[in-house]
């Protein structure tokens, strides 16, 4: 096996472009799970636990999940993981950096293509012919006047109104009348054929043999003009086809045709069972590409390794793909991922022993299989981003895997952050993570949410004290390795009070929760995006005391400032990058030895995730370079304060619905984005705890610092506290989303987005409206308007007045965070010069 290890790496961790799969649906569809192993349908499907495939996909979801084994026991961990993380699990494990979406099956509560964006760094879609021609004839007001040049006509300008916009076309040709298909058909045998269709009634199915091979060619025509390829499903699927006539020899009509010599075709699903026939097209067509998935994972571990064999005993290996042909669950995606990895592996090392190949063109192979075939077929200009995140392992992995692949691990950091904002970790050796902690967690005392930024005590008037304990159990979905210490990774952990059973005090719970209600309730997510704002000190001795000084005093977006700090910078970026956290610009910032680091926006579970692990790449990157980074609000006083400011969106089926749909808006923000905003709005004085945690927050919440002193909302004015954006790319007089500005990098990101969602749930509840927005300064306007909280004991005032969050965010976690906050309070009051020291904790 070591003489192959080569191969294996390079199989393992080349990112895969998907170039065939469909739309995930909702965790509440009707669509069975047990489809996620089987083309079955209807009876059939209650035999499907007897296949090989169900029994080893079972046990590879159980072992990914960390759950038991038993269908059961997986389908509470996806429920209890929710779709989003669920999902970031399986696509992480499944090293996807590509994925295209034929979106034209039919599926309850499928999700809309943009919606797996958040887990693929690059998303395309796949057009479906006969779908595009079945909904155009559904829509017409009079079948009855239905002519072959009218449909034509509007079919033909329906393709070519997408072709930009698409990365291919699709025909399930062979599902409606086979692969014979007549590249002659007669006008007047579609229009027949059109008339057959039409007269057979809802809902309109495409089969008459004429007519689909008439559209069939149309379609390809015009594939051809815009330089499209031609997907075309071949060998088997679900019962809707005939498998005796889905042969692709019997293409070779279409393939002889002297009009498609120069076209792009590829046979989806390796033509099993004739793959052999596959190949051997393969090899005399040029025009003739294949794709094994579907194939993989559906049949047994000699199957698939038979039927790759087999497509490529003739087919030239530039000429080979593979797509999971993932549908419905992000767990087909995986599955599909990793049994190909295992199967090409097993494939092209068995090549090697026979001497058809040498290690290096076995290498070469994978890559082209996996990526680089498809780059060039479908003609992708996308760029590698391999990520040094590792796929979650559950603690049942073998010893052997755990000796090599995770031999040069030695710790792992698990995190968890406190009700005071604080980063903390457990470290424990790799071997008893990966063995025990990984599953079960380790132990931590109750007290440690009732911490202050003061203290390593627990705070009076918590609740919590040094008696009890509770278990911090890694969430795998998060594990990856720590950029700046390759030889350590890190995880973020959930709070659980016993096996099963999550601890009421949990950050990342309670977000999860009230995000739930707002799913449950009203169908939306929230999108998040921070903005990082953090100072870069360095060590100097004044009188022979080390002080910290700013990295640098040049003005806002300085280019210098820029150029200076460019090498910790270029790390940070970087780094951040192999995390799969995009940066979407960074620049110098007003405050002296300030910059300003913005992330793009994901669902809200995610974006606090990854706002925690750029924090702590910040802070690792600027201590290599011998700095000091700080997220204080305002660790200078003279000067101006750090922020992490967060932009807000709501989204459902992935698309977004904060904005509106047209022009009838007052403020270019849809009805639920007004309700939304104006909740926020209503209960921003008792959010405050939340977002801005300690009495230095306040000094830097201030009018005429840009950070939002007044109580009040502003289209695209920045000394509100809540700022409707329109972004380049947003249509004059409409709003994508709204920043916070009184969120700062001290606050939990968890129980800060928590309380804001629950604020616009309550917006949505009572359908609220905003009042007229601020245009401008509101320290002019201040008599008019009400004052923030100007400190931390009057926010926290406000929160107790304000029963909403107790009866949301959970009572007993309510009280202990007042308690922190209180504690803070009495510390800071009377240690005056304390808030000096946050900037080693901060």
């Amino acid at each position: 096996m070591e003489r192959f290890a080569e191969l294996k790496t390079a199989v393992e961790s080349v990112e895969l472009v998907d170039a065939h799969a469909h739309n995930i649906v909702a965790l509440d569809s009707t669509f069975p799970f047990l489809n996620c192993f089987s083309e079955a349908s209807g009876d059939a499907l209650s035999d499907v636990p007897h296949t090989i495939n169900f029994k080893r996909s079972l046990k590879e979801i159980a072992q990914l999940y960390g759950s038991s084994l038993s269908l059961h026991a997986v389908q509470e961990s996806r429920q209890r993981f929710g779709l989003e993380s669920s999902s970031a699990i399986c696509f992480k494990a499944a090293k996807i950096s590509v994925l295209l979406i034929d979106d034209g099956i039919e599926l309850d509560k499928k999700l809309d293509i943009k919606w797996h964006e958040s887990f693929v760094p690059t998303v395309g879609r796949i057009l479906r012919v006969e779908h595009v021609a079945e909904k155009i004839l559904e829509k017409g007001s009079n079948r009855t006047t239905w002519t072959l040049g009218s449909f034509m006509e509007i079919f033909t300008e329906e393709l070519k109104s997408v072709a930009d916009k698409v990365l291919a076309f699709k025909s399930i040709v062979a599902y409606r009348s086979g692969l014979a298909i007549n590249t002659e058909v007669t006008e007047k045998e579609a229009e027949e054929g059109l008339s057959d269709v039409l007269s057979a009634g809802n809902p309109i199915r495409i089969s008459n043999k004429s007519f689909i091979d008439y559209i069939f060619v149309h379609a390809l025509k015009v594939a051809q003009s815009y330089d499209l390829p031609m997907q075309i499903h071949t060998g088997f699927g679900d019962k809707d086809l005939d498998l005796r006539l889905v042969n692709p020899l019997h293409l070779r009509n279409l393939l002889e045709d002297k009009r498609f010599l120069k076209s792009r075709l590829v046979l989806l699903h390796a033509s099993y069972p004739f793959s052999k026939e596959a190949s051997y097209l393969a090899s005399v067509y040029p025009q003739v590409y294949l794709d094994f998935g579907l194939a993989i994972p559906k049949l047994s571990f000699h199957g698939m390794i038979s039927s790759v064999k087999e497509l490529l005993e003739l087919a030239p290996m530039n000429k080979v793909m593979f797509s999971t042909d993932g549908i419905a669950f992000a767990e087909t995606f995986y599955l599909g991922a990793k049994k190909a990895r295992e199967v090409v592996f097993s494939v092209l090392r068995d090549a090697c022993v026979d001497g058809d190949l040498s290690i290096p063109e076995a290498i070469a192979t994978a890559k082209d299989i996996f990526a680089e075939n498809a780059k060039q077929f479908y003609k992708l200009d996308v760029s590698s981003k391999n990520s040094d995140v590792k796929p979650p392992l559950s603690s049942s992995f073998q010893e052997e895997e755990l000796n090599s692949s995770l031999k040069d691990v030695t710790f792992v950091r698990i995190i968890w952050i406190d009700a005071s904002g604080q980063h903390r970790c457990r470290v424990v050796p790799q071997q008893r993570f990966y063995s025990s902690v990984g599953k079960h967690g380790v132990g931590l005392t109750c007290a440690c949410m009732g911490m202050s930024s003061t203290s390593d005590g627990p705070a009076v008037d918590t609740n919590l004290t040094a008696s009890g304990e509770i278990r911090i159990v890694p969430d795998l979905s998060t594990k990856c390795r720590l950029p700046w210490a390759k030889q350590q990774e890190m995880v973020l952990a959930d709070m659980f009070i016993e096996p099963g059973k999550i601890w009421e005090y949990c950050p990342r719970e309670a977000l999860r929760r009230v995000s739930k209600i707002l799913k449950d309730e009203f169908d939306l997510v929230v999108n998040a995006g921070f903005e990082n704002e953090f100072f870069l000190l360095k060590s100097v001795l004044r009188d022979g005391k080390e002080e910290r000084a700013p990295f640098d005093r040049t003005s806002y977006c300085s280019t210098a400032a820029f150029d200076a700090a460019s090498p910790i910078l270029e790390e940070v970026f970087a780094s951040l990058q192999s995390l799969n956290i995009i940066v979407e610009q960074l620049h110098a910032e007003a405050g002296k030895g300030q910059f300003e680091i913005a992330l793009k926006y994901t669902d809200c579970s995610r974006a606090a995730d990854g706002l925690i692990f750029t924090r702590e790449v910040i802070r690792a990157v600027a201590r290599k370079h011998g700095l000091l980074a700080t997220f204080v609000p305002k660790y200078a006083l003279d000067d101006i304060g750090s922020g992490s400011h967060v932009h807000i969106s709501l989204s459902r089926n992935g698309e977004n619905i904060f904005m509106a749909s047209d022009g009838s808006s007052r403020y270019g923000m849809s009805k639920i984005g007004e309700a939304f905003m104006a909740g926020v709005l209503n209960h921003l004085p008792s959010i405050l705890p939340f977002t801005a945690p300690l009495p230095n927050s306040y000094d830097r919440i201030q009018p005429n610092t840009w950070s939002g002193a007044y109580l009040c909302w502003g289209k695209e004015n920045k000394e509100a506290p809540l700022r409707a954006a329109s972004p380049p790319g947003v249509a004059h007089g409409f709003v994508s989303n709204f920043e916070i500005k009184t969120f700062d990098g001290c606050a939990n990101p968890y129980l800060g987005l928590a309380s804001i969602i629950t604020a616009g749930i309550d917006g949505l509840r009572r359908n609220l409206s905003l009042p007229e927005p601020v245009d401008g300064d509101p320290e002019i306007l201040k008599e008019n308007l009400q004052r923030l909280p100007v400190s931390l004991a009057e926010s926290v005032e406000a929160l107790e007045k304000d029963t909403l969050f107790r009866d949301m965010i959970g009572e007993k976690l309510l009280v202990a965070i007042k308690g922190v906050r209180k504690a803070e309070v009495k510390y800071y009051s009377e240690n005056k010069e304390a808030y000096k020291d946050l900037i080693y904790k901060y």
